[in-house]
């Protein structure tokens, strides 16, 4: 039995949810995600560029612009 014709597993999906548990262990939120929370909560906000959502989600985790940066020890 090969492993991509067991009942029920899609490594599509699976491939999809382990790549976005790395970005957010590494601090990098889901940009489709917060695109579709703006414009569900937000109504009228601007919403940033993905270049600008990476920016944002870069200078958190590093503290830039004086703001405390994630630390996990």
């Amino acid at each position: 039995m090969k492993c991509c014709s067991l009942p029920g597993l899609d490594l599509a999906r699976l491939a999809s949810r382990l790549r976005d548990g790395a970005r957010l262990m590494v601090g990098q939120g889901d940009y489709d995600a917060y695109v579709a929370h703006m414009r569900a909560t937000h109504d009228g906000a601007p919403v940033m560029t993905q270049a600008e959502f990476f920016r944002a989600r870069e200078d958190a985790r590093f503290g830039v612009g004086g703001e405390r940066a994630f630390r996990c020890c």
